[in-house]
């Protein structure tokens, strides 16, 4: 990665937020993917690189597109819920990686958002909420929504 990835945490849900790699830096990428201890990554954007790559080193890569500057679908919504709430009961503590091309406009860095997304934020509505346990298999009080 080019720059540290910033790492978003709640509770024992750990996100990063990163770059899209290409060929040429792929190996660093994964070798940082690695480091996090990311079973999963998704890209918001259309890929720039051999996702099989990845896929060999035991990452799991889903590729859910869409438009730069513009909020989701409800259906990656209600994909990205689901992935959440199965990825932090199986694996309590483990990073999920989130990536567009260059952390700007889908996965945005701080400063960023631009005013379409943050209508779409305000005017969300909670479709479900998840319960969360803790590394030590506790049930936690946080949800995410």
């Amino acid at each position: 990665m080019n720059r540290p990835a910033p790492e978003v945490t709640y509770k024992n849900m750990r996100f990063l937020i990163t770059h899209n790699p290409t060929n040429e830096t792929l190996n660093k990428f994964i070798e940082e993917l690695r480091k996090y201890g990311v079973p999963t990554i998704l890209g918001v954007c259309e890929a720039t690189y051999d996702t099989t790559l990845v896929e060999k080193e035991g990452i799991h890569v889903l590729d859910w597109p869409f438009d730069d500057g513009a909020p989701p679908s409800n259906q990656i919504v209600d994909d990205w819920l689901s992935l959440v709430k199965i990825k932090f009961r199986e694996e309590p503590g483990c990073r999920i990686a989130v990536h567009c091309v260059t952390g700007l406009g889908r996965a945005p860095w701080c400063g960023a958002i631009n005013s379409k997304q943050l209508l779409y934020l305000e005017e969300y509505r909670p479709k479900m909420q998840l319960h969360c346990k803790d590394s030590d298999g506790h049930k936690n009080n946080c949800c995410v929504q």
